[in-house]
Protein backbone atom coordinates (compact mmCIF):
# COMPACT_ATOMS: atom_id res chain seq x y z
CA UNK A 1 0.00 0.00 0.00
CA UNK A 2 2.84 2.85 0.88
CA UNK A 3 4.61 1.46 -2.30
CA UNK A 4 1.40 2.17 -4.55
CA UNK A 5 1.21 5.47 -2.40
CA UNK A 6 4.28 6.15 -3.21
CA UNK A 7 4.49 5.53 -6.40
CA UNK A 8 1.30 7.77 -6.75
CA UNK A 9 2.98 10.64 -5.09
CA UNK A 10 5.74 9.90 -7.19
CA UNK A 11 4.27 10.19 -10.59
CA UNK A 12 2.34 13.54 -9.64
CA UNK A 13 4.95 15.10 -8.25
CA UNK A 14 6.65 14.36 -11.99
CA UNK A 15 3.61 15.71 -13.53
CA UNK A 16 4.05 19.24 -11.35
CA UNK A 17 7.47 19.41 -11.98
CA UNK A 18 6.62 18.85 -15.82
CA UNK A 19 4.33 21.00 -15.91
CA UNK A 20 6.45 23.75 -14.30
CA UNK A 21 8.73 23.27 -16.79
CA UNK A 22 6.00 23.43 -19.63
CA UNK A 23 5.10 26.99 -17.78
CA UNK A 24 8.52 28.74 -18.94
CA UNK A 25 8.11 31.01 -21.41
CA UNK A 26 10.43 31.55 -24.73
CA UNK A 27 10.14 34.34 -26.75
CA UNK A 28 11.95 35.53 -29.99
CA UNK A 29 13.45 38.95 -30.59
CA UNK A 30 14.06 39.76 -33.63
CA UNK A 31 17.18 42.71 -33.46
CA UNK A 32 19.33 44.74 -35.59
CA UNK A 33 23.25 43.74 -35.38
CA UNK A 34 24.29 47.41 -34.06
CA UNK A 35 26.08 47.84 -30.71
CA UNK A 36 23.88 48.41 -28.10
CA UNK A 37 21.65 45.61 -28.97
CA UNK A 38 24.79 43.04 -29.03
CA UNK A 39 25.68 44.83 -25.97
CA UNK A 40 22.21 43.86 -24.50
CA UNK A 41 23.00 40.22 -25.72
CA UNK A 42 25.33 40.02 -23.11
CA UNK A 43 23.66 41.83 -19.98
CA UNK A 44 20.60 39.19 -19.71
CA UNK A 45 21.30 37.78 -16.71
CA UNK A 46 19.90 40.90 -14.93
CA UNK A 47 16.11 40.15 -16.98
CA UNK A 48 16.82 36.27 -16.30
CA UNK A 49 16.97 37.50 -12.38
CA UNK A 50 13.59 38.96 -12.39
CA UNK A 51 11.82 36.79 -14.68
CA UNK A 52 12.90 33.14 -14.73
CA UNK A 53 9.83 32.14 -16.24
CA UNK A 54 11.22 33.61 -19.19
CA UNK A 55 13.55 32.50 -21.83
CA UNK A 56 15.05 34.56 -24.94
CA UNK A 57 15.95 33.95 -28.42
CA UNK A 58 17.72 35.92 -30.30
CA UNK A 59 17.69 36.76 -34.34
CA UNK A 60 20.08 39.06 -34.83
CA UNK A 61 20.60 40.41 -38.54
CA UNK A 62 22.23 43.10 -40.44
CA UNK A 63 19.83 46.07 -40.64
CA UNK A 64 18.37 45.87 -44.53
CA UNK A 65 18.00 42.08 -43.63
CA UNK A 66 15.90 42.43 -40.77
CA UNK A 67 13.70 44.72 -41.91
CA UNK A 68 12.87 43.03 -45.07
CA UNK A 69 12.24 39.83 -42.68
CA UNK A 70 9.91 41.23 -39.79
CA UNK A 71 7.69 43.04 -42.16
CA UNK A 72 7.26 40.06 -44.83
CA UNK A 73 6.52 37.96 -41.09
CA UNK A 74 3.86 40.94 -39.51
CA UNK A 75 2.12 41.56 -43.24
CA UNK A 76 1.92 37.71 -43.49
CA UNK A 77 0.94 37.17 -39.92
CA UNK A 78 3.77 34.74 -40.03
CA UNK A 79 4.11 34.32 -36.25
CA UNK A 80 8.24 34.19 -36.48
CA UNK A 81 8.65 36.68 -33.56
CA UNK A 82 7.56 38.11 -30.57
CA UNK A 83 9.33 41.26 -30.49
CA UNK A 84 10.12 42.87 -33.03
CA UNK A 85 12.98 45.91 -33.51
CA UNK A 86 11.95 48.10 -35.65
CA UNK A 87 12.45 52.38 -36.93
CA UNK A 88 10.15 55.51 -36.49
CA UNK A 89 9.54 54.81 -39.73
CA UNK A 90 7.93 51.55 -39.61
CA UNK A 91 5.81 52.29 -35.96
CA UNK A 92 3.05 54.78 -37.49
CA UNK A 93 2.37 52.79 -40.76
CA UNK A 94 2.15 49.23 -38.56
CA UNK A 95 0.08 50.64 -35.96
CA UNK A 96 -2.60 52.20 -37.69
CA UNK A 97 -2.88 49.50 -39.51
CA UNK A 98 -3.69 47.15 -36.36
CA UNK A 99 -0.42 45.15 -36.89
CA UNK A 100 1.30 45.66 -33.64
CA UNK A 101 -0.11 45.24 -29.54
CA UNK A 102 -0.75 48.40 -27.49
CA UNK A 103 1.49 49.23 -25.29
CA UNK A 104 -0.17 51.53 -23.22
CA UNK A 105 -0.71 49.15 -20.37
CA UNK A 106 2.94 49.60 -19.51
CA UNK A 107 3.19 49.21 -15.64
CA UNK A 108 3.79 51.99 -13.56
CA UNK A 109 7.09 51.95 -12.83
CA UNK A 110 7.62 51.80 -16.26
CA UNK A 111 7.39 55.78 -15.90
CA UNK A 112 6.50 56.03 -19.68
CA UNK A 113 5.84 60.28 -18.75
CA UNK A 114 9.51 59.33 -18.45
CA UNK A 115 9.93 58.89 -22.65
CA UNK A 116 10.82 62.10 -24.55
CA UNK A 117 8.26 63.50 -25.51
CA UNK A 118 9.66 63.83 -29.12
CA UNK A 119 10.30 60.09 -29.30
CA UNK A 120 7.05 59.13 -27.19
CA UNK A 121 5.44 60.87 -30.43
CA UNK A 122 7.14 59.63 -33.11
CA UNK A 123 5.59 55.83 -31.80
CA UNK A 124 2.31 56.85 -30.91
CA UNK A 125 -1.05 56.56 -33.10
CA UNK A 126 -4.38 57.83 -31.83
CA UNK A 127 -3.06 57.95 -28.13
CA UNK A 128 -2.13 54.70 -28.12
CA UNK A 129 2.04 54.03 -27.44
CA UNK A 130 2.88 50.93 -30.18
CA UNK A 131 6.97 50.90 -29.49
CA UNK A 132 9.39 50.99 -26.82
CA UNK A 133 12.27 53.21 -28.00
CA UNK A 134 14.93 51.67 -27.23
CA UNK A 135 17.63 54.21 -28.65
CA UNK A 136 16.80 57.92 -30.18
CA UNK A 137 18.96 59.92 -32.42
CA UNK A 138 18.20 63.37 -34.33
CA UNK A 139 21.13 65.20 -36.39
CA UNK A 140 23.88 67.83 -35.76
CA UNK A 141 26.83 69.75 -36.81
CA UNK A 142 29.92 68.10 -35.69
CA UNK A 143 33.43 70.46 -36.15
CA UNK A 144 36.81 70.86 -35.97
CA UNK A 145 37.11 73.27 -33.20
CA UNK A 146 40.92 73.89 -33.82
CA UNK A 147 40.34 74.19 -37.66
CA UNK A 148 37.59 77.15 -37.02
CA UNK A 149 40.03 79.05 -34.39
CA UNK A 150 42.49 78.58 -37.16
CA UNK A 151 39.85 80.33 -39.99
CA UNK A 152 39.16 82.89 -37.32
CA UNK A 153 35.63 81.47 -36.89
CA UNK A 154 33.28 80.93 -34.06
CA UNK A 155 30.36 78.27 -34.95
CA UNK A 156 27.35 79.28 -32.96
CA UNK A 157 25.10 76.91 -30.93
CA UNK A 158 22.49 77.09 -33.60
CA UNK A 159 23.50 78.23 -36.73
CA UNK A 160 22.51 79.50 -39.90
CA UNK A 161 23.46 77.79 -43.35
CA UNK A 162 24.99 80.63 -44.01
CA UNK A 163 27.36 79.98 -41.14
CA UNK A 164 27.66 76.32 -42.46
CA UNK A 165 28.66 77.79 -46.61
CA UNK A 166 31.53 79.98 -44.45
CA UNK A 167 32.89 77.65 -42.28
CA UNK A 168 33.02 75.18 -44.64
CA UNK A 169 35.22 77.45 -47.46
CA UNK A 170 37.33 78.79 -44.58
CA UNK A 171 38.29 75.17 -43.17
CA UNK A 172 38.87 73.13 -46.85
CA UNK A 173 42.46 72.86 -47.66
CA UNK A 174 42.26 70.22 -50.73
CA UNK A 175 46.01 70.23 -50.67
CA UNK A 176 46.36 68.67 -47.40
CA UNK A 177 42.81 66.95 -47.84
CA UNK A 178 40.86 68.55 -45.73
CA UNK A 179 37.31 69.21 -46.74
CA UNK A 180 35.45 71.48 -45.45
CA UNK A 181 32.12 69.60 -45.10
CA UNK A 182 31.26 65.60 -45.50
CA UNK A 183 27.69 65.21 -46.07
CA UNK A 184 25.85 61.87 -47.23
CA UNK A 185 25.73 61.73 -51.05
CA UNK A 186 24.79 57.85 -51.55
CA UNK A 187 21.41 56.95 -52.33
CA UNK A 188 18.83 55.75 -50.41
CA UNK A 189 15.76 56.91 -47.91
CA UNK A 190 17.84 55.81 -44.98
CA UNK A 191 20.70 57.55 -46.28
CA UNK A 192 20.98 60.57 -48.56
CA UNK A 193 17.26 61.51 -48.65
CA UNK A 194 17.51 61.20 -44.57
CA UNK A 195 20.27 63.96 -45.35
CA UNK A 196 18.19 65.85 -47.93
CA UNK A 197 14.68 65.30 -46.62
CA UNK A 198 15.78 67.05 -43.35
CA UNK A 199 17.39 69.97 -44.67
CA UNK A 200 14.79 70.71 -47.29
CA UNK A 201 12.16 70.98 -44.48
CA UNK A 202 14.50 74.25 -42.94
CA UNK A 203 14.30 75.64 -46.29
CA UNK A 204 10.93 75.48 -46.42
CA UNK A 205 10.21 72.81 -48.58
CA UNK A 206 8.10 69.51 -48.41
CA UNK A 207 7.67 65.96 -50.21
CA UNK A 208 3.64 66.72 -50.68
CA UNK A 209 1.16 69.84 -50.02
CA UNK A 210 -2.26 68.40 -48.18
CA UNK A 211 -3.51 67.36 -51.91
CA UNK A 212 -0.36 64.45 -51.80
CA UNK A 213 1.08 65.86 -54.90
CA UNK A 214 5.02 66.22 -54.75
CA UNK A 215 6.44 69.39 -54.57
CA UNK A 216 9.97 68.81 -55.74
CA UNK A 217 8.54 71.78 -58.49
CA UNK A 218 8.68 73.96 -56.38
CA UNK A 219 11.30 76.84 -55.42
CA UNK A 220 12.33 75.83 -52.16
CA UNK A 221 13.57 72.04 -52.90
CA UNK A 222 15.29 74.03 -55.66
CA UNK A 223 17.29 76.35 -53.20
CA UNK A 224 17.66 72.81 -51.12
CA UNK A 225 19.60 71.04 -53.56
CA UNK A 226 21.50 73.89 -54.90
CA UNK A 227 22.97 74.77 -51.72
CA UNK A 228 23.12 71.14 -51.12
CA UNK A 229 25.66 70.60 -53.91
CA UNK A 230 27.38 74.10 -54.00
CA UNK A 231 28.77 72.96 -50.48
CA UNK A 232 29.74 69.26 -51.40
CA UNK A 233 31.21 70.24 -54.55
CA UNK A 234 33.60 73.29 -53.50
CA UNK A 235 34.42 72.20 -50.32
CA UNK A 236 33.66 68.40 -50.14
CA UNK A 237 35.40 65.26 -51.14
CA UNK A 238 35.81 63.41 -53.87
CA UNK A 239 33.57 60.53 -54.77
CA UNK A 240 30.69 61.79 -52.13
CA UNK A 241 27.86 60.53 -53.91
CA UNK A 242 29.32 57.24 -52.72
CA UNK A 243 29.34 58.28 -48.93
CA UNK A 244 26.55 57.42 -46.63
CA UNK A 245 27.29 57.63 -42.83
CA UNK A 246 30.08 54.74 -42.30
CA UNK A 247 32.22 56.48 -44.99
CA UNK A 248 31.41 59.76 -43.64
CA UNK A 249 32.33 59.01 -40.08
CA UNK A 250 35.87 57.15 -41.40
CA UNK A 251 36.94 60.32 -43.23
CA UNK A 252 35.87 62.41 -40.05
CA UNK A 253 38.14 60.26 -37.70
CA UNK A 254 40.87 60.39 -39.84
CA UNK A 255 40.60 64.26 -39.78
CA UNK A 256 39.70 64.95 -43.40
CA UNK A 257 36.14 66.66 -42.74
CA UNK A 258 36.04 70.40 -41.14
CA UNK A 259 31.98 69.98 -40.37
CA UNK A 260 30.37 66.41 -40.59
CA UNK A 261 26.29 66.86 -40.10
CA UNK A 262 24.67 63.58 -39.21
CA UNK A 263 22.83 61.21 -36.66
CA UNK A 264 23.71 62.24 -33.17
CA UNK A 265 24.92 58.77 -32.27
CA UNK A 266 28.18 59.37 -33.88
CA UNK A 267 29.33 61.81 -31.16
CA UNK A 268 30.36 58.91 -28.83
CA UNK A 269 32.63 57.58 -32.40
CA UNK A 270 34.03 61.04 -33.63
CA UNK A 271 35.22 61.58 -29.51
CA UNK A 272 36.68 57.67 -28.83
CA UNK A 273 40.81 58.08 -28.72
CA UNK A 274 40.80 54.83 -29.80
CA UNK A 275 39.28 55.42 -33.20
CA UNK A 276 39.61 58.60 -33.83
CA UNK A 277 42.54 61.32 -34.52
CA UNK A 278 40.97 64.03 -33.68
CA UNK A 279 39.08 63.13 -30.87
CA UNK A 280 39.75 66.16 -28.21
CA UNK A 281 39.18 68.64 -31.25
CA UNK A 282 35.03 68.07 -31.82
CA UNK A 283 32.61 70.61 -30.93
CA UNK A 284 28.74 70.19 -31.48
CA UNK A 285 26.14 72.57 -32.64
CA UNK A 286 22.47 72.31 -33.46
CA UNK A 287 21.56 71.44 -37.36
CA UNK A 288 21.41 74.42 -39.54
CA UNK A 289 18.40 76.70 -40.49
CA UNK A 290 17.19 79.33 -42.29
CA UNK A 291 15.39 81.45 -39.93
CA UNK A 292 11.51 80.10 -41.24
CA UNK A 293 11.10 78.31 -37.82
CA UNK A 294 12.54 74.75 -38.49
CA UNK A 295 15.95 73.37 -38.36
CA UNK A 296 17.72 70.66 -40.68
CA UNK A 297 17.63 67.59 -38.50
CA UNK A 298 15.72 64.27 -38.14
CA UNK A 299 14.59 62.11 -35.73
CA UNK A 300 14.80 58.15 -35.45
CA UNK A 301 14.49 55.60 -32.68
CA UNK A 302 15.23 52.04 -32.90
CA UNK A 303 12.59 50.71 -30.68
CA UNK A 304 10.93 47.33 -30.03
CA UNK A 305 7.17 46.25 -30.53
CA UNK A 306 5.26 43.37 -30.53
CA UNK A 307 2.84 42.21 -33.36
CA UNK A 308 -0.10 41.66 -32.91
CA UNK A 309 -0.30 38.00 -34.18
CA UNK A 310 2.19 36.28 -31.14
CA UNK A 311 0.52 33.96 -28.18
CA UNK A 312 3.29 35.32 -25.84
CA UNK A 313 2.20 39.22 -25.27
CA UNK A 314 2.85 39.30 -22.01
CA UNK A 315 6.02 37.44 -22.00
CA UNK A 316 7.23 40.15 -25.05
CA UNK A 317 5.65 42.88 -22.67
CA UNK A 318 8.08 41.86 -19.95
CA UNK A 319 11.28 41.46 -21.76
CA UNK A 320 10.67 45.19 -23.52
CA UNK A 321 9.09 46.77 -20.01
CA UNK A 322 12.83 45.48 -19.24
CA UNK A 323 15.12 46.47 -22.02
CA UNK A 324 13.94 49.94 -22.74
CA UNK A 325 13.74 51.14 -18.99
CA UNK A 326 15.90 53.55 -16.62
CA UNK A 327 16.99 50.53 -14.83
CA UNK A 328 18.26 48.70 -17.65
CA UNK A 329 20.27 52.00 -18.58
CA UNK A 330 22.27 51.83 -15.30
CA UNK A 331 22.80 48.37 -15.56
CA UNK A 332 24.87 49.22 -18.95
CA UNK A 333 26.69 52.09 -16.88
CA UNK A 334 27.90 50.00 -14.15
CA UNK A 335 29.45 47.62 -16.93
CA UNK A 336 30.08 50.00 -19.38
CA UNK A 337 30.34 53.58 -18.33
CA UNK A 338 27.71 56.27 -18.85
CA UNK A 339 29.13 57.29 -22.21
CA UNK A 340 28.36 54.32 -23.31
CA UNK A 341 24.25 54.02 -22.24
CA UNK A 342 21.69 53.72 -25.10
CA UNK A 343 21.03 57.53 -25.41
CA UNK A 344 17.82 59.77 -26.65
CA UNK A 345 15.09 58.09 -24.41
CA UNK A 346 14.53 58.91 -21.52
CA UNK A 347 14.24 62.46 -19.74
CA UNK A 348 15.53 61.22 -16.69
CA UNK A 349 18.94 60.42 -18.48
CA UNK A 350 19.76 63.91 -19.49
CA UNK A 351 18.92 65.34 -15.78
CA UNK A 352 20.96 62.65 -14.32
CA UNK A 353 24.76 64.62 -13.23
CA UNK A 354 26.78 61.47 -14.47
CA UNK A 355 25.65 61.91 -18.10
CA UNK A 356 25.62 65.19 -18.13
CA UNK A 357 29.09 65.29 -18.33
CA UNK A 358 29.43 63.01 -21.40
CA UNK A 359 30.37 65.94 -23.62
CA UNK A 360 27.64 65.55 -26.19
CA UNK A 361 24.74 65.06 -23.67
CA UNK A 362 23.25 68.11 -24.16
CA UNK A 363 23.25 69.00 -27.73
CA UNK A 364 22.01 65.48 -28.23
CA UNK A 365 18.89 66.31 -26.16
CA UNK A 366 18.47 69.94 -27.79
CA UNK A 367 18.60 68.40 -31.21
CA UNK A 368 15.91 65.56 -30.14
CA UNK A 369 13.94 68.10 -28.70
CA UNK A 370 14.23 70.82 -31.48
CA UNK A 371 12.13 67.91 -34.28
CA UNK A 372 8.34 67.15 -34.67
CA UNK A 373 7.10 64.07 -36.27
CA UNK A 374 3.93 65.25 -35.83
CA UNK A 375 4.89 69.16 -37.97
CA UNK A 376 7.98 68.22 -39.42
CA UNK A 377 7.73 71.03 -42.23
CA UNK A 378 7.28 75.02 -42.55
CA UNK A 379 3.59 74.55 -44.10
CA UNK A 380 1.43 72.28 -42.97
CA UNK A 381 1.51 68.85 -44.52
CA UNK A 382 -0.89 65.52 -44.71
CA UNK A 383 2.15 63.22 -43.29
CA UNK A 384 4.35 62.44 -40.08
CA UNK A 385 7.83 61.81 -40.15
CA UNK A 386 10.64 64.14 -40.27
CA UNK A 387 13.47 62.72 -42.53
CA UNK A 388 10.75 60.53 -44.04
CA UNK A 389 7.04 60.11 -45.35
CA UNK A 390 5.37 57.20 -42.76
CA UNK A 391 3.57 55.95 -45.72
CA UNK A 392 4.34 52.29 -47.01
CA UNK A 393 5.08 53.57 -50.25
CA UNK A 394 8.02 56.02 -49.30
CA UNK A 395 11.09 53.09 -49.41
CA UNK A 396 10.41 52.86 -53.11
CA UNK A 397 10.01 56.41 -53.54
CA UNK A 398 12.38 57.71 -51.38
CA UNK A 399 15.11 55.79 -52.48
CA UNK A 400 14.06 56.53 -56.35
CA UNK A 401 14.60 59.88 -55.52
CA UNK A 402 17.79 59.77 -53.66
CA UNK A 403 19.49 57.87 -56.74
CA UNK A 404 18.07 61.67 -59.04
CA UNK A 405 19.74 63.63 -56.84
CA UNK A 406 23.13 60.91 -55.95
CA UNK A 407 23.46 61.37 -59.96
CA UNK A 408 23.09 64.91 -59.82
CA UNK A 409 26.06 65.07 -57.33
CA UNK A 410 28.05 63.03 -59.13
CA UNK A 411 27.48 65.08 -62.40
CA UNK A 412 26.03 62.86 -64.23
CA UNK A 413 22.32 64.54 -64.44
CA UNK A 414 21.72 68.19 -63.88
CA UNK A 415 19.97 69.73 -60.84
CA UNK A 416 17.09 70.58 -63.11
CA UNK A 417 16.40 67.15 -64.58
CA UNK A 418 17.14 65.55 -61.53
CA UNK A 419 14.21 67.60 -59.54
CA UNK A 420 12.22 67.40 -62.56
CA UNK A 421 12.78 63.34 -62.77
CA UNK A 422 12.03 63.39 -59.07
CA UNK A 423 8.45 65.13 -59.42
CA UNK A 424 7.61 62.75 -62.51
CA UNK A 425 8.17 59.40 -60.88
CA UNK A 426 7.22 60.55 -57.15
CA UNK A 427 3.75 61.94 -58.88
CA UNK A 428 3.38 58.74 -60.96
CA UNK A 429 3.87 56.44 -57.89
CA UNK A 430 1.18 58.55 -55.54
CA UNK A 431 -0.96 58.36 -58.78
CA UNK A 432 -1.01 54.49 -58.97
CA UNK A 433 -1.22 54.35 -54.99
CA UNK A 434 -4.47 56.77 -55.23
CA UNK A 435 -3.29 59.32 -52.99
CA UNK A 436 -3.95 61.63 -56.29
CA UNK A 437 -6.89 61.48 -57.86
Amino acid sequence: MNLSLRAVLGATVALTLGGAAMAETTITVATVNNGDMIRMQGLMDDFYAKHPDIKVEWVTLEENVLRQKVTTDIATKGGQFDVLTIGTYEVPIWGKQGWLVSLNDLPAEYDVDDLLPAIRGGLTVDGELYAAPFYGESSMVMYRKDLMEKAGLTMPDAPTWDDIKAAAKAMTDKSNEVYGICLRGKAGWGENMAFLSAMANSYGAKWFDMDWKPQFDGEAWKATLTDYLDLMTNYGPPGASNNGFNENLALFQQGKCGMWIDATVAASFVTNPKDSTVADKVGFALAPDTGKGKRGNWLWAWSLGIPAGTQKADAAKAFVAWATSKEYLEVVASKEGWANVPPGTRTSLYENPEYQKVPFAKMTLDSINSADPTAPTVDPVPYVGVQFVAIPEFQGIGTAVGQQFSAALAGTTSLDDALAAAQQLTTDEMTRAGYIK
